[in-house]
């Protein structure tokens, strides 16, 4: 009797700490999109395979996905409609901290950069959580004034499979992907970015 106590006691240890473990596990998870841990990473080379070897040079980055956002008027944009200059693309929500934290740097970085770069500034705009009312009511009251598209049909965060905000893309004038950042960017990120995009 008494082995059988110390047996279920030891198999309630077990299960506890298990059940902790597990629980840290998908916290982890669920906020490890809200600290950018890791920088900016450089966009993996897409190639299409033919058997051969191909060299470093001749490998190309990725195109990224299009997309249709809409403006504060309603009026539809495509991401492939800004081809000709590099974009800055960055998803976000009014209600993320780690959203909020950036914003800022993007401001000043638009401000000096604006024409050099298009600043596709995303916002998720499921109708719940985050509605065109709310998120353009929080740009308006932070006096920013870089552009801010809404993604009022999950047409980006679907193509772009987001699942935790900020993320943010620096894509080259051709449309193709040169880095990405899961995260808040500081400004040294950010400027990192715009170095790789400008080629500086």
């Amino acid at each position: 009797m008494e082995k059988t106590y110390k047996f279920l006691k030891l198999l309630i240890w077990v299960l506890a700490f298990a059940v902790v473990i597990a629980g840290a596990s998908v916290l982890y998870n669920r906020l490890s999109g809200e600290v950018n841990v890791g920088g900016i990473a450089t966009a993996p080379q897409a190639t299409e395979y033919t058997g051969e070897a191909v060299s470093e040079t001749e490998a190309q980055p990725s195109l990224a996905p299009d997309f249709t956002v809409y403006d504060l008027e309603g009026n539809a944009h495509k991401l492939s409609d800004f081809q000709g200059k590099p974009v800055l693309l960055n998803f976000w929500a009014s209600w993320c901290g780690p959203c909020q934290m950036e914003m800022p740097d993007f401001q000043k970085f638009y401000e000096s950069l604006g024409d050099k770069v298009h600043f596709v500034i995303v916002n998720l705009t499921d109708g719940q959580q985050e509605t065109v009312e709310s998120a353009s009511k929080f740009i308006t009251e932070k006096g920013y004034t870089f552009p801010v598209y809404y993604d009022t049909d999950m047409d980006a965060a679907a193509k772009y499979g987001v699942s935790a905000v900020p993320v943010s893309y620096f894509i080259d004038a051709e449309g193709r992907f040169v880095a990405w950042a899961q995260g808040a960017l500081s400004a040294d990120m950010l400027q990192q970015g715009m170095d790789l995009l400008l080629g500086e």
